[in-house]
């Protein structure tokens, strides 16, 4: 039993107060899917594979309230590629989405929803290979067409020998749901989109640019006490191994561009620790004032046992917001290119890609820290090295 792991017992202890089991979702590079049930005794389970139907699911992007899930394909080169949909029962079965075939283009390997009156009535995607952003109208159909395409191919690039292009990495909605962020990690900016809400249209606004060879992957939002607005933006920088935090500056009327101001970057490691060759920053999370980073091939807690990052957001005395270190953790896994927080706050979801393991650790929602191991499977064949195999992402059925 590897450290950290905690007993039955005390992963009873650890459910106890709810009479519920929680569902995820995890999808592997072999193009297929697995829904597992966490149990109340804090047993983890694969309860089935589903084919995803498109060559290489790099991404989940779940709708909570119609229970549709979307699969984005980060391969544009080997057919059938495209996205795919799925409807999730409420015991975590998949079942393929009436339209029966990709709709998409290929090639991406990011997705998120917006616009409409819901705040789901269009679909966007960073498209890695491609140097593109498109988006979609919603539902899609066998007869959906690209509603717009952003084509960053002619931008300049980072020093970098991964940045031989324009490479978007992420499409995250803001707090406010009036604008959309695309880090780019070829062209180290953050592409900044202004939404109309009706039409699902973006207009494309000035960017924010990182250092040079940053390489920034995905972000994420902190919207402080009061909710609202976002206040922050975090960059994770996938080629630096660092994390950007940005000030926020919403338009003072509507229908303006939302722009960002670079104001603090540390290491995904603790000080002094340089990142090993081969290392690569992964996923980004906010949680209350905590930020949460993977880091992948760092080998902080073994051959093959990389970590998560825990930062917290501060106030200092001269009233300025910091992000601080506060610790690295085991995540029990290698490679962890994905991990996902639940609803409630007192779990991560771990996905390991080399490994090919889902994990579940504690997390403390008072101090924001991660703890021991609740449970943990392993999720079809895993992965080669610095390969893209193994898993590519898990995420909670809520």
């Amino acid at each position: 039993m590897t450290a950290g792991i905690r007993t039955l017992a005390l992963a009873g202890a650890l459910f106890s107060s709810s009479a519920w089991s929680a569902k995820l979702i995890a999808s592997h590079f072999s193009g297929n899917l697995y829904s597992l049930t966490l149990s109340d005794s804090g047993e983890l389970t694969v309860d089935s594979e589903t084919s995803s139907g498109n060559f290489w699911p790099a991404w989940l992007d779940l709708d909570t309230e119609s229970r549709t899930l979307y699969v984005p394909d980060e391969s544009d080169w080997a057919p059938p590629n495209g996205l795919v949909t799925f409807t999730v029962g409420e015991d975590g079965s998949l079942t393929r989405g009436d339209e029966g075939q990709t709709v998409t283009q290929g090639g991406e390997v990011h997705s998120t929803l917006y616009g409409g009156q819901d705040g789901k009535g269009f679909i966007a995607f960073a498209h890695y290979g491609s140097s593109k952003v498109t988006t979609f109208q919603l539902p899609l159909t066998s007869n959906s067409q690209v509603l717009q395409t952003f084509d960053f191919s002619s931008i300049p690039t980072g020093p970098h020998d991964r940045q031989d292009a324009s490479h978007p990495h992420g499409v995250h909605l803001d707090p406010s749901g009036g604008y959309i962020l695309a880090p780019d990690l070829g062209g180290d900016v953050v592409h900044i989109f202004a939404i109309d809400q009706e039409t699902g249209s973006l207009t494309e606004c000035d960017a924010a640019a990182t250092q040079p060879g940053d390489g920034p992957r995905h972000a994420a939002y902190w919207a402080g006490s009061d909710g609202g607005d976002a206040e922050l933006v975090f960059t994770v920088n996938e080629l630096a191994n660092t994390v950007t935090a940005w000030d926020v500056s919403y338009p003072e009327e509507g229908g303006g561009c939302l722009s960002l101001s670079p104001l603090q970057t540390l290491s995904t490691l603790p000080e002094g620790v340089d990142p090993p060759e081969g290392s690569k920053a992964a996923e980004i999370r906010v949680r209350d004032n905590f930020v949460y980073v993977s880091n992948r091939y760092d080998r902080s807690f073994g051959d093959e046992q990389d970590s998560l990052a825990t930062f917290e957001i501060v106030l200092p005395t001269n009233g300025t917001l910091e992000l601080v270190f506060v610790e690295l953790t085991n995540s029990e896994s290698y490679f962890p290119r994905t991990f996902q927080i639940n609803a409630e706050g007192n779990l991560v979801a771990v996905g390991g890609q080399t490994s090919s393991n889902v994990v579940i650790l504690e997390r403390n929602m008072e101090t924001g820290r991660l703890g021991d191991v609740v449970a943990q499977v392993q999720v079809g064949e895993v992965g080669t090295p610095l390969e893209e195999d193994g898993l590519s992402a898990v995420i909670w059925v809520e």
